[in-house]
């Protein structure tokens, strides 16, 4: 196999290969029986009329292996935007060749261009390899932050909460 790839912005015939990457990067994960989507909103989702994510996919001799998608936050101590990476995920095969660096190498590209006050991603406590990955090329793996998260029924739990109590 070749070390040479290519990182672009993905396309609207990319999103089939996007989402099976999703799904690899779920089963990856052990959280396969969480996606719950499907190609057809992600499409929407990339490249409709109201898009609300981005993409960059990574190739290999014209195959998609690995995928980059994010979208825009906020800083309000930086008053500035800045992108946040989703979800980044190179197929097992094709690790080790720097795809990954790739993917951050054009998102921080891009973070600069757009005048973004951060480029910012979360990382799972138990991966070991990717923390120390995120280390090695300078990022913050801040310990103090945690994620919270509203999904489901708590979401919709949350819409009846009493504020007044």
């Amino acid at each position: 196999m070749t070390r040479d790839f290519r990182i672009r912005s993905a396309i609207s015939t990319d999103v089939e290969s996007i989402f099976s990457l999703i799904k690899a990067l779920a089963e990856y994960e052990k959280l396969s029986h969480l996606v719950t989507g499907n190609s057809q909103e992600l499409a929407e989702h990339l490249f409709g009329d109201s898009p609300c994510a981005e993409a960059i996919i990574a190739e290999v001799d014209g195959k998609i292996v690995g995928f980059g998608l994010f979208f825009q936050n906020y800083s309000t101590f930086l008053t500035k935007p800045g992108i946040y990476l989703e979800d980044l995920f190179v197929l097992p095969e094709y690790r080790r060749r720097g795809i990954a660096k790739g993917i951050l190498r054009y998102l921080a590209d891009l973070a600069i261009a757009r005048d973004a006050g951060r480029l910012e991603w979360s990382v799972l406590d138990w991966n070991e390899n990717a923390i120390a990955f995120y280390e090695k090329i300078g990022a913050s793996v801040l310990p103090e932050w945690r994620i919270c998260r509203l999904t489901g029924n708590a979401l919709i739990k949350c819409k009846s909460l009493n504020f007044k109590q």
